[in-house]
């Protein structure tokens, strides 16, 4: 939805592996290589069903990293020093583009399960959520509602826990109840139906990008379209990590409802229905809020909601240098 009318730790984490940096190495290019395969996408992996987090690491940090422009019409095979190369199998956007279902190269798990192929490409792993529409039999509440301008405080400044935001019980514009909430990026049945996607950043300038003006990532899959020409009704979760070296900044742009913590604290709050807005965070700027110090590494939780008909923007900007490419904490579909 963009433009309306007026009006405890997982007990099951696993860690990923901190690779040794080279602090020559400029920064964008350090994010983009460790986000570049440490070895074939072809090869095979384990992607045996198994609860828990299950993180994918990619680790090569000796790369001579070209951007191809948008639409993924770059050319090169991205591994081990190649330009950036749109997998065949992936949806192209304007930078980069996504592919829905369990990663077929090595860069993350299925339905709780791992592969040890060890490459992720550019990729980042995610699951995103399908929802019915309120006004449905059995849909959800929080879908198809609401309309508006957005609202900050719907979650609380700290993590759950869990990983998951936590509600803030009050009278909010565009939520119902704690209980609704909560099915937004928890698996509960006949509630929602989860997928894992997979988000391919390309490099864009002197950062790694991930922008698509039509965001439609389960369209004819879980509850359907509902009489739309697209499915507008998901929520979409990312887990990853990043090393803080310095310089480093993080810009989310679209609609609706996206919250990005670091190292378990809030630091972007575009809650609540919205045309698409923007905000960027300076790490630099944030790290004593956030607790965090050069060289340490911290994680990243992301939580995005397209709750509306209209469209649906989703953009990433950020020269942070992942560490691994994904964390699905919760069992997917496939």
């Amino acid at each position: 939805m963009s433009r309306y009318p007026e009006p405890v730790a997982h007990s099951g984490m696993i860690r990923s592996v901190l690779p040794r940096f080279n602090p020559l190495i400029p920064m964008p290019l350090v994010a983009a290589a460790l986000l570049l395969p440490a070895c074939s996408s072809d090869s095979g992996g384990d992607e045996d069903a198994d609860d828990g987090v299950q993180p994918v690491t990619a680790v090569n940090n000796n790369v001579n990293l070209t951007s191809g422009g948008s639409n993924g019409n770059s050319s090169g095979n991205g591994s081990g020093g190649g330009p950036y190369m749109l997998p065949p199998d992936y949806t192209a956007t304007e930078f980069g583009g996504y592919k829905l279902g369990e990663p077929s190269d090595g860069s993350g798990s299925g339905a709780g399960g791992t592969s040890n192929s060890g490459g992720c490409g550019t990729a980042i792993v995610g699951v995103v959520r399908d929802f019915k529409r309120g006004d449905r039999d059995g849909g959800h509440p929080d879908f198809e509602t609401f309309t508006g301008d957005g609202e900050e405080g719907i979650v609380e400044e700290r993590l759950g826990d869990d990983r998951k935001p936590v509600y803030v019980d009050a009278d909010h514009v565009y939520t119902t109840t704690r209980e609704n909430f909560n099915q937004w990026y928890n698996n509960v049945d006949d509630k929602n139906v989860a997928y894992a996607v997979s988000l391919s950043f390309e490099p864009n300038g002197d950062v790694l990008t991930f922008h698509s003006s039509r965001f439609f990532p389960i369209d004819d899959v879980g509850f359907g379209n509902e009489d739309f020409e697209h499915n507008f009704h998901f929520t979409t979760e990312v887990h990853t990590a990043f090393v803080y070296q310095g310089g480093e900044t993080f810009t989310f742009t679209g609609d609706d409802d996206l919250w990005v913590f670091i190292n378990g604290q809030l630091a972007i709050d575009l809650g609540g229905l919205h045309s698409q807005l923007s905000r960027t965070i300076d790490i630099d700027e944030q790290a004593r809020h956030l607790d965090i110090e050069i060289g340490g590494m911290y994680d990243l939780d992301l939580f995005h909601a397209e709750r509306h008909t209209g469209e649906s923007n989703f953009r990433v900007e950020t020269n942070l240098a992942f560490t691994n490419c994904g964390e699905i904490i919760d069992p997917v579909v496939k």
